[in-house]
């Protein structure tokens, strides 16, 4: 076989250099958020749902669409934080049959902690960049974050 008939699909669609790297910087950069959440006493996922639920209250489903995981597992994930009164539970205003998730007071505080402690870290690892290239790499993470949400609001979200 010729090289063109083993590597397949791989080499259909090759990645732009710089989306291939940062790419691999954000797989990189993820193991960077896990750490200082760990001294937060939060995970990745549950802070991922303080984060979604600063934002509104959700039901279930959408936290379970959101996070990409099952919504037996967003339950048992929002009991955990229910029973650390970081979350409490409402009924729906809208469908008294439903529930939606809502921060505590406590679920704030928990979420500067950790919005901080991210921060921290993430400006540590800026020093390693010039303040110019640490603010372009800022701003960037940030830019990412709109796309996300405007992904999302147009209902294309993967």
């Amino acid at each position: 076989m010729d090289d063109a008939s083993t590597s397949g699909a791989a080499t259909e669609s090759v990645p732009n250099p710089l989306a291939l790297s940062a790419a691999r910087a954000a797989s990189r950069l993820a193991r960077q958020v896990v750490a200082p959440l760990s001294k937060t006493e939060l995970g990745l996922s549950q802070y991922r749902v303080l984060v979604f639920l600063s934002e509104e209250g959700l039901a279930p489903s959408d936290l379970a669409g959101r996070l990409d995981v099952t919504r037996p597992s967003v339950t048992a994930m929002m009991d955990g934080l229910v029973c650390r009164k970081l979350v409490e539970r409402r009924p729906d205003p809208d469908d008294g049959r439903r529930v939606t998730h809502h921060l505590t007071e406590a679920g704030h505080t928990a979420l500067q902690v950790a919005d901080l402690a991210l921060a921290e870290r993430l400006a540590e690892i800026g020093t390693f960049l010039s303040p110019e290239e640490a603010d372009a790499v800022a701003r960037g993470l940030e830019l990412f974050g709109e796309a996300l949400r405007a992904e999302r609001s147009s209902g294309r979200m993967m």
